[in-house]
C-alpha cells in the first residue's frame, strides 16, 4: 500500500455489523456500492461532489498528519453532503521501507525504534476516526515473526493489544493489512491479541509479492476475519532481496473468479478495493477492473 495514487475505486458490499455506530456502519449496507481511495483531502469536497456525480458512495482515506477538530469537522461534514462514506483510515509508521532488507526494521510497531511514538501516532489516528465519525483504522503493523516464541512477538502482542483496547473503548475496529508475514502468523497474532476488534484488510496480491502464500489458500484460512478486501494482482519475486512485480489484474497469480468464490462461501461482507501502485490511466484501469469484478460477483456459484 505505498505510493497510492489519490484515486482508486472501491467496491463496497454489506457486512455484518462489527460495531455500533449511530450514523454510518460500512457493514450494515444493502447492495453494492462503488468507492474511492484517496490519499489527498486538499480537494476533498470537489472530489467527493464529482465522484458521487459518477455514483461512487465509499471511501477509505490514507492519511497520515493534522489529526485535528477542525479537519475531522470537515471530512465528516463533506461526507454527509456527498453522501461518500469514509469506511476506514489508513496510517502507516513514518520512514516505513518497502523492501525484504529494510521492512522489518522501519515498518508498524515489531520494531522497538520508534515503536512508542507509533503507538501514539496510530492512537492519534483512532481519536482522529472519533471525530470523523470513521468507523475502522487500518495499517500495515509490521513483518510479525514466526516464531510465537520471539521476544519481538511478544513485544508486538502487548503493543498491538494496547492499540486495540484503546480503539475498543472508542468503538472503533483495527484492520491488519495482509503482506509481511505468512497467514497462520497473522491469524494467532489476532488470537492472541485477543480483544475482538481486530480483523484483516486482505491483500492477496501482497501475499504473492512477499512471497508469504498462496492466494486462494490464504483466503480459505482466513475465512471470516477478512473484513476488507484489496483487489489488486502480482506475480511471486524471483530476487530473493526484492519484491514480485505488480501486474495489473487480472495477469498475476490471484485467480480472482475463485478468490471471489470462497470470499462468497464465507459470507463475506466488506470493501473490495482496486489497488493500483504503478502505471498511468489509473482512471481507464479502476473502471475496467470494476466491472470485471462486478461480472465476478454477479455469477451464481
Amino acid at each position: 500500500m505505498k505510493n497510492l495514487p489519490v484515486l482508486l475505486i472501491a467496491l463496497f458490499m454489506v457486512a455484518n455489523q462489527i460495531h455500533a455506530s449511530e450514523k454510518f456502519d460500512p457493514n450494515s449496507s444493502d447492495g453494492i456500492v462503488i468507492g474511492i481511495i484517496l490519499n489527498d483531502i486538499t480537494n476533498i469536497e470537489k472530489e467527493f461532489a464529482d465522484f458521487h456525480q459518477l455514483g461512487f458512495g465509499a471511501c477509505q482515506l490514507l492519511y497520515n498528519s493534522d489529526f485535528d477538530k477542525t479537519t475531522a469537522e470537515r471530512l465528516k461534514k463533506t461526507s454527509n453532503e456527498s453522501n461518500i462514506k469514509i469506511t476506514s483510515l489508513i496510517c502507516l509508521a513514518p520512514g516505513s521501507v518497502w523492501t525484504f532488507l529494510d521492512g522489518p526494521s522501519t515498518i508498524g510497531l515489531v520494531p522497538r525504534k520508534n515503536r512508542p511514538e507509533n503507538v501514539e501516532l496510530f492512537k492519534k489516528a483512532i481519536d482522529f476516526c472519533v471525530m470523523a465519525d470513521i468507523p475502522a483504522f487500518h495499517s500495515h503493523f509490521g513483518f510479525i515473526p514466526e516464531d510465537p516464541r520471539d521476544v519481538l512477538y511478544g513485544e508486538f502482542i502487548d503493543a498491538m493489544r494496547v492499540l486495540a483496547n484503546y480503539a475498543k473503548e472508542r468503538n472503533i475496529v483495527l484492520y491488519c493489512e495482509t503482506g509481511q508475514e505468512t497467514p497462520i502468523t497473522l491469524i494467532r497474532t489476532i488470537r492472541d491479541i485477543g480483544t475482538g476488534n481486530v480483523f484483516i484488510n486482505c491483500d492477496l496480491a501482497n501475499l504473492v509479492l512477499y512471497g508469504k502464500a498462496n492466494p486462494l489458500d490464504a483466503v480459505k484460512m482466513f475465512g471470516p476475519l477478512i473484513r476488507q478486501f484489496h483487489a489488486k494482482d502480482g506475480l511471486y519475486p524471483t530476487d530473493p532481496d526484492a519484491l514480485g512485480k505488480e501486474v495489473n489484474i487480472p495477469e498475476g497469480e490471484v485467480n480472482f473468479p475463485e478468490v471471489i468464490r470462497e470470499l462468497k462461501r464465507h459470507n463475506f461482507r466488506g470493501a473490495i478495493i482496486i489497488e493500483r501502485e504503478f502505471g498511468d490511466n489509473q482512471r481507464e484501469y479502476v473502471i475496467r477492473t470494476k466491472k470485471y469484478l462486478e461480472e465476478l460477483m454477479s455469477k451464481e456459484y
